[in-house]
């Protein structure tokens, strides 16, 4: 299994800490990338940036190999999430829960982290995801729990296939307690009003 690396916020995980935030970057890019992000999470939520485990070459990594289709296999998901849940069991206190919070490929793997062990997944922040094709293993009780999801994504998006989106809308309809956002003229890219937003949809669901 496949060992990532991190980058930790200066507010460190400790076995105190009841939630922490895991940013997961998108194909291409590296753990350094979303670290960004966290000065618009709530005040006090420690996180840490995950290095997928595929290089790609040019400092890149990869959660799953895409093939110019679109097309992804199901076993390099699940082995990607087992990395990321081995990284959490090592690192934060048994009873942590994490608030993933991933954009683009990251985004597919936010949510993959929820369908696989919901119990240990708070308010999930998908920037610019998708779900991939087929059932997972906690579905059926995410239909039941109806979990709040962060759903972010621009209408100008070149990269994401209109059926990803789809797929996506229609899986969160049926498992989720959703907050939609689709802003206006954004590519495939995050902007400060939608991290603005996601500020405000994760305060109120924080311990």
């Amino acid at each position: 299994m496949a060992h990532l690396r991190s980058v930790l916020s200066p507010v460190l995980p400790d076995a105190s800490s009841p939630a922490v935030a895991i940013l997961l970057h998108g194909y291409g890019s590296h753990e350094h990338d979303l670290a960004g992000l966290a000065r618009w999470l709530p005040a006090g939520l420690p996180w840490a940036s995950l290095r997928a485990p595929l290089d790609t070459g040019y400092g890149g990594a990869a959660w799953f190999p895409l093939s110019p289709d679109g097309a992804m296999e199901q076993d390099a998901i699940d082995a990607a999430a087992a990395a990321v849940w081995a990284w959490v069991d090592a690192h934060l206190a048994d009873d942590a829960r994490i608030v993933p919070v991933g954009f683009s490929q990251g985004g597919l793997m936010a949510l993959q982290l929820l369908r696989t062990r919901p119990e240990r997944v708070l308010a999930p922040v998908v920037l610019a995801g998708f779900v991939p094709v087929g059932p997972q293993p906690a579905d059926a009780t995410l239909a039941d729990l109806r979990p709040a999801v962060f759903w972010g994504r621009g209408d100008a998006d070149p990269v994401i296939w209109p059926d990803a989106i789809d797929r996506t809308r229609a899986f969160l309809r049926d498992h989720a307690d959703a907050e939609t956002h689709v802003y206006a003229g954004l590519g495939h890219s995050i902007t400060e009003e939608e991290m603005e937003d996601v500020g405000a949809f994760l305060r109120p669901r924080l311990p």
